[in-house]
This record gives C-alpha cells, sequence and structure tokens, in this order.
C-alpha cells in the first residue's frame, strides 16, 4: 500500500500533505514516545493518540514517512509546522488504535513479516 492510499483506507483525513509518497513498510502503534523510539522499526508509519511536536521529532528520528493521530484528536499548530518542515504525513481519524492497526495488519500481512508491524 502507498502512503497516498492509507487516509482513504482507514478512513482518515491528510491534514500534513507535504510529504514524498511511497510504499508502506510496517507500521508501530503506541502511546509512549520513548517505546516508539525505542523499538519502531525505521520507516514505519506511527499509529498513536499523541498529537504534539514530540511526535514529529519521534517520527523524524526514526524515519517514519507518516503519523497517524486517532481518536479525533486535536492537532495543534506546532506539530502541523514540525512535520511540514520534516516532511512526515499527518493523518487523523476518528477510529480507535485498536481498529487502525487491525485494519492495516490486514492490508499490509505483517503476520509474516517479523519486525514489520508492532504493537505496544
Amino acid at each position: 500500500m502507498k502512503l497516498s492510499e492509507l487516509g482513504p483506507f482507514i478512513g482518515a483525513q491528510c491534514i500534513q500533505n507535504d510529504y514524498t509518497d511511497g510504499d508502506i513498510k510496517g507500521v508501530y502503534t503506541g502511546d509512549l514516545l520513548s517505546d516508539i523510539l525505542g523499538n519502531a522499526d525505521e520507516g514505519c508509519i506511527i499509529v498513536t493518540i499523541q498529537a504534539h511536536r514530540n511526535t514529529i521529532a519521534v517520527a523524524s528520528t526514526k524515519d517514519c514517512p507518516a503519523v497517524v493521530v486517532c481518536n479525533d484528536r486535536p492537532v495543534p499548530d506546532d506539530m502541523l509546522a514540525a512535520a511540514v518542515q520534516e516532511h512526515i504525513a499527518v493523518f487523523r481519524t476518528g477510529r480507535n488504535q485498536f481498529e487502525v492497526s487491525g485494519m492495516l495488519y490486514g492490508e499490509l500481512g505483517c503476520g509474516g513479516t517479523a519486525g514489520a508491524c508492532g504493537v505496544s
């Protein structure tokens, strides 16, 4: 699946669309940024409820192309500004992390790829 296909697939709005499109390599779901930093694979997308600029800093450090903010949490302007600067896509959805992770797990076939998907 391409990053540009993510929003329609999970029912999310892309609220920061200045990014480079490409294949989604994996997914990491978590709300502890230290856990994401320590355990997410490079290049995965992050599914979380953490809507602040530090989430973008972690995504940038892990070379993650996108962050999906769940539960319709408001996304502050400073988070969006950081995402623009780092060319990281930001999606927002009313779905919770479990729903989004389950949809992506099924679509990406993560069951057979060790390390491609993580849930914490």
